[in-house]
């Protein structure tokens, strides 16, 4: 990853992921060789998700944390559904990968644990790595593994489930500010404190940043589900939305517009049909005939049973995140915790959830 080719900003990808390998929110750098993730004074900061999804598999991202108190740095897997295994990095400490997971989005904090004693995670590189596979999850850094989940270990007594991430998600990598004052007290205090946005290195750069050399994604090697990738999209075939109600299919991926859903992917942005109806023309869009762009504004991806995705190699599709607070739903306990990744729905992707496959950046 040392530009930004095949980069494309959320408010243009409708879901065709042979025209772009990552959806952006926010402002990447070049560098040298490198993709910085910037955060300009007073902004949420800058997020980059991978346009394919993996239903297990390993993922390995070579990068630089963000430093400064306030700042946080993440490299997470993050489904439609709010599957979600992460590492996170406090920019007041950088000797220090906090590893967490999720289950649909259910807030349970007792979850995490530390990989400590890195060498200074904002002046060197180091390899992040997540193998995920139906019966664990490794957390390894830089060759060692720091912290292993076994699945058999995740069960839920009460809710008579595994509270374990098993739905396909997208690779995430982020630079958010844990520290602004308008988030809660204690997700400032676990940032390392409130940001400073007169700090030296704002002075000095214009901006805090983490920094991202390379990202290689391989797909889970199976024939036979969970964990397959050999269709154009994964869909669900019941709202428990749990690994054995994952279809590997080949259901259609691109929006004609942002205003479209799942539900209705031939869906026009009136702004942009009114403006082809005075013209004359329609503005072409990848994968698609007719429509054009629309706007930013979210929309819905149905009742969580159905929806679609796309993608090259062994397939994919698209994201979005919404920085906001209280964005985000699900039908269980919303997380309402330290992370910032938040679904918009469907307004820049068709899908629920599409197949992933092997990308090499």
């Amino acid at each position: 990853m040392d530009n930004l080719d095949g980069m494309s900003d959320t408010t243009k990808y409708l879901g065709d992921a042979s025209t772009a390998d990552w959806a952006v929110q926010g402002k990447p750098v070049e560098n040298n060789g490198e993709v910085l993730l910037t955060m300009e004074p007073e902004t949420v900061g800058t997020v980059l998700a991978s346009t394919v999804y993996m239903w297990y598999g390993n993922v390995k991202a070579r990068m630089k944390t963000g430093t400064g108190r306030g700042v946080v740095t993440a490299f997470i897997l993050f489904s439609d559904v709010k599957d979600e295994i992460d590492y996170e990095f406090v920019g007041a400490d950088l000797s220090v990968a906090q590893t967490n997971y999720y289950f649909q989005g259910i807030p349970d904090y007792t979850h995490s644990e530390n990989i400590t004693d890195l060498s200074d995670t904002f002046m060197n590189y180091h390899d992040y790595e997540i193998n995920w596979t139906p019966d664990e999850v490794q957390w390894i850094v830089d060759g060692q593994v720091g912290r292993t989940l076994k699945k058999s270990d995740t069960w839920n007594k009460t809710a008579n489930q595994w509270d374990y991430p098993q739905t396909p998600a997208r690779v995430q990598l982020s630079i958010w500010p844990g520290g602004a004052d308008t988030n809660a007290e204690g997700t400032i205090a676990w940032a390392g404190g409130a940001i400073d946005w007169d700090s030296e290195d704002i002075k000095r750069d214009g901006y805090y940043y983490a920094a991202v050399s390379e990202v290689d994604i391989t797909c889970y090697k199976t024939d036979s589900p969970p964990g397959t990738n050999s269709g154009t999209s994964y869909t669900y075939s019941d709202i428990r939305a749990t690994n054995d109600t994952v279809i590997d299919g080949d259901k259609p991926t691109v929006l004609k517009s942002l205003q479209g859903t799942g539900l209705d992917m031939d869906k026009e942005d009136p702004q942009a049909s009114a403006s082809a109806s005075a013209s004359g023309t329609a503005a072409g869009v990848p994968g698609q005939n007719g429509g054009g762009p629309g706007n930013a504004g979210s929309g819905t991806s149905g009742d969580g049973a159905t929806g679609t995705g796309s993608a090259p190699v062994c397939t994919a599709t698209g994201f979005t995140q919404d920085c906001d607070s209280d964005s985000g739903t699900s039908d269980n306990t919303q997380n309402i915790g330290v992370r910032q990744e938040r679904v918009l729905g469907a307004s820049a992707f068709a899908a629920l959830v599409a197949v992933a496959g092997m990308v090499y950046l």
